[in-house]
């Protein structure tokens, strides 16, 4: 700490001797007029600034060298082009097109626009994922292709990215990598999606840019930006659910100077049991949810600085049938009280012509699980074991797990040598895990990882490479502080070399082609070497295998992309290798009147893809035609994968009509999702049959002078389908999922 205190100050000093702007005017390439609210953007830097009526822009306390710049407004295609700064004011014209607007990729380590990138990341806002009525973040993210969830009722979820889930998907928040015994089935994804800007998805084995648990992809969270230089901002935001009665509210303010940044949200939730498409309710499956985001920025020429914080705590209930029918938002017995903090230090050393990154991360995660004898009177009565009868007395938890991480990820980006770009690093985390309740699933265990890495990015006319190796070590330790012999002793070392190496030919400004190919590597996880007991969330007597060694892996990826200002259309196919796949495997033995699991390990293979086009034609610029499939296989020898999603049709009418005086930005949409039967199940597993889900919804902002108001109106499952997703843990007992939900909502931006 007292380093990074000598750093700021010497940045602060600095400044003062090094205060370079740049400026210019952004202009309609075929009509001469200003662009209105363009973004000019410096990706290594992380700074921008949004032109004015008169299309002019300036961005202060930037540094000296040689950067990138991306300019991109809806309705034109994204510049993105090297300045030498200092630089006097530039002038820059974007020529019209009906291509959707591209951003600047962040979870990749070039940070490109999508169209440059070698590979493959999806990237949607959330505020997008939002308007088309998801309950949460879990289930709005299974709207991006080759993305679904297993879930648990509508308050647990859990991405799955191409059929592989848990701790083989990395979820990055705030820019470090999120544990929150994420081992877990019923263990979701705990975190909210306010104060959340967008979502990105590398699908296949990243393990080159994270490390460890990379394996199937990552889903990397972008925090919302801070208000604009030198001004302050604020907004409301009120939803409410129909299905659950449930309702979220968040409020935030924001206020930035030429350097200091500041903001700061709150947000609330509460939902009561969902409805099925048969009309009953599920029961305990209502959840409330409280969530504290902060933030402060630095930034001046030659440093930056952000600090943020979140806290999260959620009350899910656990279900484990179907009986009292009541619109009560407070938790039964069995439920789960989760505390998760969240504090994160991204520093950024401007240097000349390079830079020097380095993150900081603390967790904490507090999991609580609480059981007792609960008697649920007959349906339809009012339930007698709520969370309401036990305000006045002190619960006990039967699980308590603490579980505190502290991570780095440090990288410094070389200057550019010509067409070559270079990035090198290290990335290291400590865990230390501690039981605390009478239950234990896992013993208590300290984690160490250390990572060293370098990638490189060479561009040519019609060429771009990229590539990279790593190498990683964990050790992992056990301490059995039981009292008595639960957990079998552990003191092992994983270490593993890793390579990627991809290309993205263009054949034509239309036609492009990216091949990737990328090994991974995943250590195995304190359940999967130690388990030996009861899980009650699954229902089965686990047992852990100490001798499982790494999981290693082998993707290929291909995909082919064909745009023009009024279609687009690709097609992406992956084979993915998994040597030493880790699995569960039901026992012919019963235990506390259980079935026994054991873990044990066979190779693996998966493969499948995402296709899809987007129809929109000039000078229709507002009408918007999409289409997707998706579908993944898994195979362990001759027999299928257990969890594995059903394939997937989706198709969506959108149209968006920009600008207006009173009523700004105005979208109706409506999509039919159509899931197939699925029929190759893992031996445990049952078929799953088909069905159609029915979506609408239309939204607007209404001009309020320097004040907006946003309003929409979104409906899923609105033909009221009775339906069981394959990836519902409730499957096994006939429980449908959610039926119809009207979401209502409305943001007020002051």
């Amino acid at each position: 700490m007292k380093n990074i205190l000598w750093l700021l100050l010497f940045a602060v000093t600095s400044s003062i001797y090094s205060q370079n702007t740049f400026s210019g005017t952004i202009t309609d390439a075929e009509t001469g007029d200003p662009v209105f609210s363009a973004n000019i953007y410096f990706p290594e830097i992380e700074k921008g600034a949004v032109t004015g009526d008169d299309g002019r822009f300036s961005i202060s306390n930037l540094p000296e060298g040689n950067f990138r710049l991306v300019i991109s407004s809806i309705g034109y295609t994204s510049v993105n082009q090297q300045i030498s700064l200092p630089s006097d004011a530039v002038d820059f014209q974007l020529k019209p097109s009906a291509v959707e607007m591209e951003e600047v990729i962040v979870s990749t380590p070039f940070h490109q626009l999508q169209s440059q990138n070698v590979m493959k990341v999806e990237r949607e806002s959330v505020s997008d994922l939002q308007k088309r009525g998801a309950v949460s973040l879990a289930e709005g993210v299974t709207q991006i292709p080759g993305v679904e969830s297993i879930t648990t009722g509508v308050g647990i979820g859990k991405p799955v990215i191409r059929g592989l889930s848990s701790n083989r998907v990395l979820v990055y928040t705030q820019g470090v990598r999120l544990e929150n015994q994420q081992f877990g089935d019923e263990h979701g994804l705990g975190i909210n999606s306010m104060g959340i800007g967008s979502v990105e998805v590398i699908k296949g084995p990243a393990s080159l840019l994270y490390g460890s648990d990379a394996i199937g992809g990552v889903l990397y969270l972008n925090p919302e930006s801070y208000a604009a230089a030198n001004s302050f901002q604020a907004n409301f935001m009120s939803d409410y659910f129909s299905n659950t009665h449930g309702y979220q509210e968040s409020a935030m303010v924001g206020t930035s100077g030429d350097q200091w940044k500041f903001m700061a949200r709150g947000s609330l939730s509460a939902h009561s049991d969902y409805e099925g498409g048969d009309g009953f309710r599920v029961t305990n499956t209502r959840f409330k949810e409280r969530d504290l985001k902060l933030g402060t920025g630095f930034q001046n020429s030659k440093y930056k600085a952000d600090l943020r914080y979140n806290f999260n705590r959620s009350e899910i209930g656990i279900p484990e049938e179907m009986g009292v029918q009541s619109l009560s938002k407070e938790p039964m017995l069995p439920f789960q009280n989760i505390d998760n903090h969240v504090l994160s230090l991204d520093n950024k050393i401007f240097l000349k012509n390079s830079t020097i990154d380095a993150k900081l991360g603390y967790q904490f995660n507090n999991r609580k699980e609480f059981e007792d004898e609960h008697h649920h009177e007959e349906e339809g009565s009012e339930e007698t074991e709520d969370h309401e009868e036990h305000e006045g007395e002190e619960l006990h938890p039967a699980l308590e797990m603490h579980l505190s991480t502290f991570s780095y990820n440090l990288k410094y980006n070389f200057p550019d040598f010509g067409n070559l770009q270079l990035v090198a690093g290290s990335q290291g985390m400590h865990q230390q895990n501690e039981n605390f309740g009478e239950e234990m699933l896992i013993p208590n265990a300290v984690t160490n990882d250390v990572g060293v890495f370098t990638t490189a990015h060479y561009h040519l006319p019609k060429w771009d490479f990229q590539g990279g190796l790593r190498y990683d070590h964990r050790s992992l330790k056990t301490e059995d502080v039981s009292g008595e012999v639960l957990f079998p002793e552990i003191d092992r070392n994983f270490s593993s070399f890793n390579a990627a190496f991809g290309t993205k030919y263009s054949f034509s400004d239309q036609l492009t082609a990216r091949l990737n190919l990328a090994t991974g590597f995943r250590a195995p996880n304190l359940a999967e070497l130690t388990s030996n007991g009861s899980h009650n969330g699954a229902n089965r007597y686990e047992i852990g295998n100490a001798n499982l060694t790494n999981e290693q892996n082998f993707q290929v990826d291909l995909a082919l992309e064909w745009r023009n200002e009024h279609f687009e259309a690709y097609i992406n196919a992956f084979r993915n290798g998994i040597a030493d796949y880790i699995f569960i495997s039901p026992t012919n033995e019963i235990l506390d009147g259980e079935n026994v699991y054991r873990y044990i390990q066979d190779n693996a293979v998966l493969y499948g893809g995402e296709a899809g086009y987007h129809f929109h034609p000039h000078p229709l610029d507002w009408l918007h035609v999409e289409g997707t499939f998706e579908t993944v296989t898994g195979k362990r020898g001759d027999d299928y994968l257990p969890l594995i999603p059903a394939s997937a049709l989706t198709t969506t009418l959108r149209t968006e009509f920009q600008g207006g005086k009173t009523l700004l930005d105005k979208y109706i949409f409506t999509s039919l999702k159509n899931v197939f039967d699925k029929e190759e199940i893992g031996y445990f597993e049952t078929r799953t049959g088909g069905y159609s889900l029915l979506s609408a919804g239309f939204g607007s902002s209404i001009n309020l002078g320097e004040q907006t108001l946003q309003f929409s109106l979104s409906g899923n499952n609105l033909l009221n389908k009775t339906y069981v997703s394959h990836l519902s843990r409730l499957k096994m007992d006939g429980i449908p999922n959610i039926g119809r939900n009207i979401k209502v909502s409305v943001r007020w931006d002051i």
